[in-house]
């Protein structure tokens, strides 16, 4: 659930739930490259194309190791395009599908964060108002108190909680853990064992606890299931046909997809990690998708289909994340989206994501240009920590 956008190394940032990455030196076979067939209104670029999205995944599975890379893009002429590149199965050499699903990771936050924005607008959810006045008597800790937290600070990492994954990562990357179901009440249970990062409203760190308290916040609120109320309000109401909420012991992935994998330490085998139980996420980071539904999904957001101009507004007034390695990145996080500085000038809106077998990296523009890439483990196989999926949407949003 973890990484979304350039992370700073002293905090969470939108990795996997932010499902952290795994940085890891892993030697893979190489690949032969691929690109797909063409999906209905979209363009599948051929290789040989000189496209320079077509020739950044060729990279991510030339040069950094990754076994697949997928890409959509909707460019300034609104067209979308398809890319895939390397193979679906190190084992059989299949081909990646085009627009194939993966898991999205903390992507998922943003979609929490819209439905948590719609209650607002519907007048049932107040963004200054402590976690307490809903959630009475459960956000309690060393530190912590759910009457100084506001639901703001929950979708905007000022809460100063603790992230449930720092505790739990490296035990759910074991064969067992991955098939545990968690009761989204475990995982908070887990942060709130470990004291408070700082008082809320006083600093900013990434933490996929804040999100588990949003899920728990809606289904409070609307009585409802959380994944029912994504599904309704969010999938439904804009037509993303490949995207779902896996439901209780749903370890697959439903439709075609290329297989994620990671690597249990550096210079080891890759590790199939395709089949999991994806509780651990919950309103974190649990959601399938395809990178051009991911693309349907934040152009949809900051386009106003999903939000009213006040809510949108407070979603889209961020605040500074930390600089990594004391290097000013730009990134701002808002309330479930982040906005980064272009290249080429402007900001694109997007969040980002990591799970044990998949990375997304996807960023849109107020303009309408969009893209999303994917890869098929879920942290950097380098030596040196480098997101060249992060750059390659720069690439496509500034081409």
């Amino acid at each position: 659930m973890t990484d979304r956008s350039r992370r700073p190394s002293s905090v969470r940032v939108p990795t996997s739930t932010g499902l952290r990455r795994g940085t890891a030196v892993v030697a893979v076979l190489a690949a032969a490259l691929a690109v797909g067939g063409t999906l209905p209104a979209a363009a599948a670029q051929a290789p040989g194309s000189g496209d320079a999205v077509r020739q950044g995944l060729e990279r991510l599975v030339r040069d950094d190791g990754y076994p697949a890379a997928l890409a959509a893009t909707v460019g300034r002429d609104g067209r979308t395009r398809n890319y895939t590149a390397g193979v679906a199965d190190v084992r059989t050499g299949a081909k990646v599908p085009v627009d194939g699903q993966v898991r999205v990771g903390s992507n998922t936050k943003a979609f929490t964060a819209t439905v948590v924005l719609q209650l607002v607008g519907e007048g049932r959810v107040a963004l200054d108002t402590p976690i307490e006045e809903y959630l009475r008597g459960l956000v309690r800790g060393e530190g912590i108190d759910g009457s100084r937290i506001t639901v703001r600070q929950l979708l905007q990492h000022t809460s100063g909680l603790p992230d449930y994954t720092d505790y739990m990562v490296d035990d759910y990357r074991g064969e067992a853990s991955r098939h545990t179901y968690y009761q989204p009440r475990a995982l908070l249970d887990t942060a709130l064992a470990h004291k408070a990062l700082f008082d809320p409203g006083t600093g900013w760190s990434y933490s996929n606890t804040n999100y588990v308290l949003a899920g728990l916040l809606i289904e409070k609120v609307t009585g409802r299931p959380l994944a029912e109320q994504i599904t309704h309000r969010v999938i439904d109401r804009i037509g993303l046909r490949h995207t779902y909420f896996p439901g209780v012991g749903d370890e697959g992935i439903r439709e075609a997809h290329p297989r994620g994998y990671q690597v249990a330490q550096p210079g080891g085998p890759l590790e199939d990690v395709t089949r999991i139980d994806p509780s651990w996420g919950w309103a974190a980071g649990q959601l399938v998708s395809t990178p051009s539904d991911v693309n349907r999904f934040f152009s949809a957001l900051v386009g106003g289909k999903l939000l009213g101009p006040a809510e949108l507004a407070e979603m889209r007034t961020t605040v500074a994340v930390p600089a990594e390695d004391g290097v000013e990145t730009g990134v701002r996080f808002g309330l479930g989206v982040t906005s980064t500085p272009l290249s080429c000038g402007g900001l694109a809106w997007g969040h980002g994501g990591n799970i044990p077998g998949y990375a997304t990296r996807n960023a849109v523009t107020d303009d309408g240009r969009a893209a999303a890439v994917a890869v098929t483990v879920d942290g950097a196989l380098t030596t040196e920590h480098r997101d060249n999926a992060q750059a390659l949407v720069d690439t496509a949003l500034c081409r």
